[in-house]
């Protein structure tokens, strides 16, 4: 299992929630929010950001529309992967 740090995101619209975040990406890679879901769940890899030098965990949540991802550190859950900047 390898432990993938994610750098940047894609949402439409950027200003949505957690919901809209449709590509995670890092460091020569590129994936849908489908697949770093379907990689967390198969325990594949392991995701997570870090701000400030500061490392949060990427989880799956179970939203009303579909599953969606978002961070969590230090007992609870954040918006760091909202400050992402945009993926190329």
């Amino acid at each position: 299992m390898a432990d993938v740090q994610v750098t940047c995101i894609n949402k439409q619209p950027r200003n949505n929630t957690h919901e809209g975040i449709t590509h995670l990406g890092g460091s020569g890679w590129k994936w849908t929010r489908n697949e770093v879901i379907q990689s967390i769940r198969s325990k594949t890899n392991t995701f997570f950001t870090r701000v400030n030098g500061k490392r949060a965990d990427i989880g799956i949540v179970d939203g009303q529309n579909g599953p969606y991802l978002r961070t969590y550190a230090d007992g609870q859950w954040n918006d760091n992967l909202l400050a992402l900047p945009e993926c190329a």
